[in-house]
């Protein structure tokens, strides 16, 4: 796992010392209305998951070494209704500034709010990629998150950038389709497709091409922030699927909303009509996942380390065995008219890194271009302040813990987030030396793999079934946060592709 740069304390307290997101507005807003509106808005079912009004426990699979917060976690555990108070706190802030902000609060906003110290992070994050200076003109910006969007079939993403392009000022006709957009934009329709689904593919030669194109051409710093929006928007349509988040209620199209269940932050078997029998099975699940824990962190401390040699071996069987992990009920989505028009050769998409009987490319071995010391300095050289902000945001969900999982408090799941996010770089390819491969085996069961692996490399293909398989007794917050981890990871492996090859592209 890629070390943080800095500590995050995770918790509440982080949040509430900040005070939240900083409004956009100067003036101090009218919250009265504004919370007014959030009621309603809380009415509504943001996605088809979870239930509706869910989110007034924000719960979370987690645990950080030397987390100096971790007595005082168990202590709010045991007593949840001020645990609840807190983040209910934060969140209803969060959710009152984005109102105040853009006057509406979409339902990506609703979902990310069970989780508010990574709300506000993802916020300034996307704040600053959307709204403030930069090399790229606005309308192109949000052009751009649409073509990202449109390669996943995200129609919700889609809709909600073309209303966003349109505010801007940007030239309706462009909407027609990629066909009627200028030439320099078209020119990214390659590397957003490799972005998208085979990252590994991207060589020092795609950026040549698009900084070396005559009149048609890319500066170094537009290009990057190009390529920063277009795996956001890659990762976010990740997030969209994976949490089955429903369109708004002005929006047409979206993803099959349905019924909403009942209220609350169940888990979705509580919510399921499982017989006695399937309830029991859940639960054993949990145990037996709790007992997988206990073993790996006490065989760590027994164990006088393992070979360079068995590390690699492990991380290739892990790799290897990641090609039986495939979903076996993809979703159909027919490719909507104003989605497929954004989208040339709709046939690409991911292939797997390693092929039986064929030649693989060669693994990216992560301690040869690393976040910390490669990715990070490039991004914040040419396209200032984004650097710090996802480095940030990357920390906020690798550290997010509320030291819950399931029904259980007080626990350190550092190793279970830990094996998610390394399981994520495995699909694209990029292994750690010294991360041991067997943890995502032991950790990870086949239906979370299979959900995992769906989300991350083709999330248009994500089912309701898939979500409600895999762990099922767990609350939805804690598989929202699932859901960030892979929204994180897999925009951290395509960055680190990308921003290799415009390394090699300068040196």
């Amino acid at each position: 796992m890629v070390p943080p740069r800095a500590e995050i304390t995770p918790g509440f307290r982080h949040l509430e010392a900040e005070g939240g997101l900083a409004s956009p507005i100067s003036s101090p807003p009218n919250k009265q209305p504004a919370a007014a509106a959030l009621r309603g808005a809380a009415m509504g079912t943001p996605t088809r998951h979870l239930p509706r009004g869910a989110g007034g426990t924000a719960v979370g699979s987690g645990g950080t070494q030397g987390c100096p917060y971790r007595a005082a976690g168990r202590r709010l555990g045991a007593a949840g209704g001020i645990l609840q108070e807190g983040v209910e706190s934060s969140r209803r802030q969060l959710l009152i500034e984005a109102f105040v902000s853009a006057g509406r609060v979409d339902n990506i906003t609703m979902v990310m709010g069970l989780h508010p110290q990574y709300l506000s992070s993802f916020w300034k994050t996307q704040y600053l990629l959307l709204r403030m200076d930069g090399p790229l003109p606005y309308h192109k910006r949000h052009y751009i998150a649409i073509m990202a969007a449109a390669r996943h079939q995200c129609s919700y993403l889609v809709g909600l950038h073309m209303g966003e392009f349109l505010q801007v000022g940007g030239n309706p006709a462009w909407l027609q389709g990629l066909h009627c957009a200028p030439q320099k934009l078209r020119n990214l329709n390659e590397i957003n497709k490799l972005l998208a689904h085979r990252p590994w593919l991207i060589t020092k030669e795609h950026i040549e091409a698009l900084l070396k194109t005559g009149e048609h051409s890319w500066s170094l710093a537009e290009l990057v922030q190009a390529l920063v929006l277009l795996t956001h928007y890659h990762s976010l349509a990740s997030f969209v699927f994976g949490c089955g988040i429903n369109p708004e209620a002005e929006q047409d199209g979206g993803h099959g909303g349905r019924p909403p269940s009942p209220h609350g932050d169940s888990s979705p078997a509580s919510e399921d009509s499982m017989g006695c029998s399937g309830g029991k099975d859940a639960l054993q699940e949990v145990e037996a996942l709790m007992e997988r824990m206990k073993l790996l962190q006490e065989s760590q401390q027994e164990e006088e380390g393992v070979t360079q040699e068995e590390m690699a071996t492990r991380f290739e069987l892990e790799k290897t065995e990641s090609l039986l992990v495939a979903p076996s009920d993809l979703a159909d989505h027919s490719l909507q008219s104003s989605v497929l028009c954004f989208v040339e050769d709709p046939e690409f998409g991911y292939k797997d890194f390693t092929r039986r009987g064929e030649q693989a490319p060669p693994t990216f071995r992560a301690q040869d271009y690393t976040w910390e010391d490669h990715g990070y300095s490039l991004i914040n050289r040419l396209y200032p302040d984004v650097g710090q902000l996802l480095d940030e945001k990357f920390q906020v969900v690798y550290n997010l813990t509320y030291n819950t999982i399931a029904m259980h408090c007080g626990v350190d799941t550092s190793m279970l987030r830990r094996a998610i996010w390394n399981y994520v770089h495995c699909v694209f390819g990029i292994r750690y030396d010294d991360y041991d491969y067997g943890e995502v085996n032991q950790l990870l069961e086949r239906s979370l793999k299979i959900y995992i692996k769906t989300v991350a490399c083709y999330p248009e293909k994500t089912t309701k079934r898939m979500y409600a398989q895999f762990w099922r007794h767990f609350k939805h917050s804690e598989k929202v946060h699932i859901n960030l981890l892979l929204l994180e990871a897999r925009m951290q492996a395509a960055l680190l592709y990308a921003l290799r090859a415009v390394t090699r592209y300068m040196t």
